[in-house]
């Protein structure tokens, strides 16, 4: 497949053109063999997403169906020492944030070690901070613990208020249960603590100025993000995605937005609400790509690595960590192999583009 062009990126506040300088994203001739993780596009790479299991205790609709996904096979997980391995090669080439995801990251029985021990790597910008996306369930149990062992904060994915609708999206009586798991974490101090809601048509796009003034009266940090093709029974339909524009829309029927500047690379364009401090951010993958800045990488459960969500092409470092014969170079060489690998964009909107064959859970978030 040929590189697909970078991505016009928009800023739905002014619709002003924000495409990357020509030199920013023309392709180089190749990775660097050594040096920091820079891919042939000119990104840096700081950000590496560890997911620890690809089991989860909800069944969100918009992840996979009723009666779940094909788990992988236990043998087929990283151990905790080879997790450790990998981040901290990843963490000396440069990566400086590490996020653990699943499935749900808190089934792990072990994650509280995983924490203590990937907060202790250490590379040429420090130590990295790790940080965690949960559905919550386990924190009233964990928060603490967690931030003993050096988590620095969570996100905590909550697409509704309504019980009824709790039930119908997650197929699961949880949600004073995902309410107690946040109150956890503010108690534990793992702030900013940030709630992530996938906006969907007709079933809580009605709740985004709900969901808002929530956030906004405890201080968390909300988060809107559109719908993406990640789904496990690949039923995602545009036409009926919620927009960007439509949540802003809404957001700005009931408060004031000023747009924070510094957005760097991260996924969030943020707004101050009614003039601050708490802000509202949108997640807008679909309609304002930002690929451009992109500087994630992804690592399976099962220890494939992903330059993208939306990758169709992974590398194999489970078998480079499970064979005695090679050193930490070879786990570098995995790593710019899979940044060797990158496009310019996820492509999703283009004729060539196909759904990825993994679920998010089996990808982590």
């Amino acid at each position: 497949m040929t590189d697909l062009p970078m991505p016009t990126v928009r800023d739905a506040s002014s619709d002003r053109d924000a495409r990357a300088p020509e030199q920013e994203h023309a392709p180089q001739p190749d990775v660097r063999s050594e040096g920091p993780l820079v891919d042939r596009f000119g990104r840096p790479h700081h950000d590496l997403r560890i997911s620890l299991t690809d089991r989860c205790s909800l069944r969100c609709t918009y992840c996979m169906p009723a009666e779940g996904v094909p788990w992988l096979a236990r043998s087929t997980m990283l151990s905790t020492d080879e997790i450790v391995r990998v981040a901290r090669v990843g963490v000396e080439l440069g990566i400086t944030e590490i996020r653990l995801t699943g499935g749900e990251p808190l089934l792990r029985v072990d994650v509280v070690d995983v924490v203590r021990r990937l907060t202790a790597l250490t590379g040429p910008h420090g130590s990295a901070e790790v940080s965690l996306t949960t559905n919550a369930l386990r924190l009233p149990a964990l928060a603490s613990p967690l931030r003993d062992a050096g988590l620095s904060r969570v996100n905590v994915s909550l697409d509704t208020l309504d019980r009824g609708k709790f039930i119908e999206l997650t197929r699961r009586d949880k949600l004073v249960e995902t309410l107690a798991g946040l109150a956890a974490a503010d108690a534990a101090g793992l702030h900013p603590v940030k709630i992530n809601a996938v906006a969907m048509r007709g079933v809580n796009d009605d709740e985004v100025v709900a969901l808002t003034r929530f956030a906004v009266d405890r201080g968390y940090q909300m988060r809107f993000i559109e719908q993406m093709p990640l789904d496990g029974g690949h039923t995602w339909d545009r036409t009926q995605m919620v927009t960007q524009a439509e949540i802003l829309d809404r957001l700005t029927s009931a408060f004031t937005l000023t747009e924070v500047p510094g957005r760097g690379a991260a996924p969030a364009e943020l707004w101050y609400v009614d003039g601050g401090p708490q802000t509202v951010g949108v997640i807008a993958s679909v309609t304002a790509p930002f690929c451009a800045a992109c500087d994630r990488l992804r690592l399976t459960a099962d220890g494939q690595l992903r330059a993208c969500l939306f990758a169709q092409d992974e590398v194999d470092v489970r078998a480079v960590v499970r064979d005695e014969a090679v050193d930490d170079g070879a786990v570098a060489d995995a790593f710019r192999r899979c940044l060797a690998g990158k496009k310019a964009g996820h492509g999703i909107g283009e004729p060539t583009f196909r759904q990825p064959d993994r679920p998010m859970s089996a990808i982590g978030g």
